[in-house]
């Protein structure tokens, strides 16, 4: 047994012999440390491995944006008049590239204060914004983005919208990408160029002038701000069709601007009591040159293809702003004055309109929309219909009442025995129109059509082209397409070649009635007749001329012959198939365009010069860089096309048809002599025109149906087609001083009239037809023994005293490769 020890004390126990004891709690906690550390540095290490395999597959994937130190982005093909208005713009992308220095402050900053207010601090990815975003969208308040702009220019420029973990990745690659190659005024130049804003508006600058009509420079805060709230989300923003969403968004951007610093309180208070004035799809405040757009489009697509709508190319045109956008207007009004002369054709449409004011008014929104205002002929939905009133709303609630003068246009359809069709009744689908003395009156979208070109006549250059009365209702270009008689309007042309055979205009000629049988006519038996119906005997050339006296006209053309009269008519760019070697051709049966008459009474006006229309005076890129340039070569005697002797005497003629013929109301109403033309009715009045210059300018109106069918028994070219002209020369020679010409070598005035030199002294043809009436054989007459045939000296093979060269083959081109000039 164990002695005790000396002391009597017991021995002590070591640690082991008491048994398990309880560990300390800060050895759990070490531990509970030690494996967190260890698990988080795993999960570390396998995210670095993961994002390292990512990075390595992602990063060679991943687009060269190099491309964006030269930002190039898609613009559209624009058209430019010769005084650099816009007329024209083709692309699928509607975009004004504009320099980060050009980009007013305001639009800069409405567009950080509420996508990036920290764009310039930050790295391209956002952290503090991402966080607050979170808390912001998590405490329910409102949801905060935390797209930075370098992110969206990443994602608009070269990623798809796609929402996948691949293409956040791709996003966020490219966003260091970016911030690394490029600086942020860069980046924010990019963004404002290239950002989609609704109405085919790309960018701020095209959005500005979408939105608001106006330079992006122009813009005040209220409106920069609204701009700015457009790239969230373009159609529910959009001030146009949800305008109280946009303003809900745009009050607010105007409250994260203050909040940012970058307006006052004042400011801000001010931005947000301001009205704003959106420009509507209707709203069309631009010159209206749509036929010129589209032939130009024609010509720049051959020539570049599809790049033409993507590469920013600027044509600059011939064309005149203001006599363009004149010549649109006088076109609209002549063709609209002749529609109130017409038979009212009825409603458009009938609608069932409720009951009840809001759902009447949705109604007719709807209707209204199937049926859009066509300039100032304006749809309109009846409420109520009377024989003296008529009420109608308009778009948005607008009402409108018509009395009086205003119903006029529409009589038939208020009459109580008015077929249905025809009746004007509650939801009756209308047109109508402001007067004059701004009152309403009922009117109808016209059927017939109408075309208007305006040249100068020293170098062929296009200063105005309507094609018809609506581009949108029918893209027909009738000035370069409609194929149409000339009717009188081509006399002119047979009388030119009559003064080669020796004929002057004191000329004797007999108005008197003629008939030729079917054995001279090889079909029907002919008796044509004036338009009056009356004949006048014995008359001198230029007053036949002035009278538009047919029977003279085919007489002149008998002595000159057909085969002649059709060689000369080529002169002055007519095709010779389209005028067939008979008499008829004295009447104008022939066919034309408008832009042939326009060529062919340019030779008139210059002196005698051959020239071509052209329209494309030079095509810039996006940068001003001139790719093409492009001027006519002026007349000279390789374009000579008649004799200036010829071309004056002409003048002299047609200047007194505008004075007391049938155009008198040109130089009556305009009050200037050195105005020339001559109108044109063609049979069954299925065409009217006025064709007629002033030294500087050739104008030519044409107004007929597509379908031809009757103007009407009292519409001629004097009535119809002439006012149109005056209204447009009103404006166009305002302030062109009065010019004419003075008389060319071989020319002499003997008693107060023009002659050629030798045929002065009583050569030349003094007497026609007599006044003898008998079955048209011999109706033309002879030649005076005076004109001396024998004389070779003035006579070439073919018979006519005078042949100047022809010009070249190659000119007698398609008008649109005319226009290539």
């Amino acid at each position: 047994m164990p002695s005790e020890s000396s002391s009597g004390e017991a021995p002590e126990l070591s640690p082991r012999s008491r048994g398990p004891q309880p560990r300390g709690w800060k050895q759990h906690l070490l531990r509970a440390v030690l494996w967190c550390f260890g698990l988080g540095a795993a999960g570390l290490a396998c995210i670095v491995i993961v994002v390292g395999v990512a990075l390595a597959v992602a990063y060679p994937n991943l687009p060269d944006i190099s491309d964006l130190l030269d930002y190039r982005p898609k613009l559209p093909l624009r058209i430019y008049s010769a005084d650099n208005v816009l007329i024209g713009e083709f692309g699928e992308e509607r975009r004004n590239l504009t320099p980060i220095d050009q980009i007013p402050k305001v639009m800069k900053d409405a567009v950080l204060a509420i996508e990036d207010s920290r764009f310039y601090s930050h790295g391209g990815v956002d952290y503090r914004g991402l966080l607050r975003a979170g808390l912001a969208n998590l405490g329910k308040v409102k949801s905060q983005g935390a797209s930075t702009i370098t992110m969206q220019v990443a994602r608009n420029v070269y990623l798809s919208s796609e929402k996948t973990f691949t293409r956040k990745l791709y996003e966020v690659l490219l966003t260091f990408k970016l911030e690394h190659l490029l600086s942020k005024d860069q980046i924010l130049e990019i963004y404002m160029n290239q950002i989609f804003l609704g109405n085919r508006a790309y960018g701020f600058a095209a959005a500005a002038d979408a939105y608001f009509g106006k330079p992006m420079r122009d813009l005040t805060i209220a409106e920069a701000a609204m701009l700015a709230g457009l790239p969230k989300a373009p159609s529910a923003y959009n001030p146009i069709s949800n305008p109280t969403r946009a303003r809900t968004r745009q009050l607010y951007i105007i409250e994260r601007m203050q909040e940012n610093g970058f307006i006052t309180a004042q400011e801000a208070e001010t931005a947000k009591k301001q009205e704003l004035k959106i420009r509507s799809a209707n709203d069309r405040t631009g010159v209206h040159a749509e036929y010129i757009a589209e032939t130009v489009r024609q010509l720049v697509y051959a020539q570049y293809g599809d790049d033409a709508y993507t590469r920013g190319l600027n044509v600059f045109t011939t064309i005149s702003a203001t006599q363009q956008d004149t010549a649109y207007k006088s076109l609209r009004k002549g063709i609209m004055d002749y529609e109130r002369r017409q038979i009212y054709r009825g409603p458009e449409e009938f609608v069932d309109l409720p009951p009840g004011e809001k759902d009447a008014e949705d109604a007719i929104d709807d209707a209204l929309a199937d049926h859009p205002d066509n300039g100032d002929v304006m749809s309109a939905v009846v409420l109520e219909a009377g024989p003296k009133k008529i009420l109608a709303m308009r778009l948005n609630s607008e009402r409108v009442e018509i009395i009086g003068e205003g119903l006029r246009p529409a009589q038939s359809g208020l009459s109580d025995k008015a077929p249905p069709k025809i009746k004007i009744r509650r939801g009756a689908v209308i047109r109508v129109a402001k007067t004059p003395k701004n009152t309403w009156e009922i009117t109808q979208l016209p059927e017939v059509e109408g075309a208007f070109v305006a040249i100068d006549p020293r170098d062929g250059a296009i200063h105005a082209l309507v094609g018809g009365f609506d581009f949108n209702k029918n893209k027909f270009n009738h000035v370069t397409q409609a194929w149409r008689q000339p009717g009188s309007g081509f006399k002119p042309f047979i009388y030119s070649a009559a003064l080669e055979k020796g004929f002057t205009p004191s000329t004797i000629v007999n108005d008197a009635p003629l008939f030729f049988d079917a054995g001279v006519t090889g079909g029907q038996p002919w008796a044509p007749k004036n338009y009056d119906g009356k004949f006048e005997g014995p008359m001198p050339l230029h007053t036949a001329l002035a009278k538009s006296k047919n029977m003279v006209s085919i007489r002149i053309l008998q002595a000159v012959g057909t085969q002649n009269a059709q060689d000369w008519i080529t002169r002055f760019g007519f095709d010779a198939e389209k005028h067939p070697a008979y008499l008829t051709m004295a009447l104008g049966a022939g066919s034309v365009t408008p832009m042939q008459m326009a060529t062919g009474y340019a030779v008139f006006a210059n002196g005698g010069y051959r020239v071509n229309p052209w329209l494309i005076t030079k095509i810039t890129d996006q940068r001003g860089k001139a790719l093409v340039e492009s001027q006519p070569p002026l007349p000279n005697e390789s374009v000579r096309a008649i004799d200036a002797r010829n071309a004056f005497i002409m003048e002299r003629l047609l200047q007194e048809v505008a004075r007391v013929g049938t155009a008198a109301k040109a130089q009556r109403d305009l009050k200037r002599s050195d105005l020339y033309g001559k109108t044109g009715t063609t049979n069954d009045q299925l065409d009217t025109w006025f064709n007629g210059f002033q030294p500087t300018l050739v104008a030519i109106v044409w107004m007929g149906y597509d379908n031809p069918r009757s103007l009407g028994d009292r519409e001629t070219g004097s009535s119809l087609s002439l006012p149109v002209w005056i209204n447009f020369m009103e404006s166009a020679l305002k302030g062109v001083p009065v010019m004419e010409p003075s008389a060319p070598e071989g020319v002499v005035n003997v008693g107060g009239e023009w002659y050629y030199e030798e045929y002065a002294r009583g050569g030349g043809v003094s007497n026609l037809g007599g006044t003898s009436v008998d079955n048209g054989v011999d109706a033309g007459g002879t030649p005076s023994p005076n004109r001396q045939p024998d004389d070779k000296s003035l006579m070439n093979s073919d018979g006519m005293p005078y042949r100047p060269p022809t010009p070249p083959s190659d000119d007698r081109r398609s008008i649109l490769d005319l226009f290539r000039n």
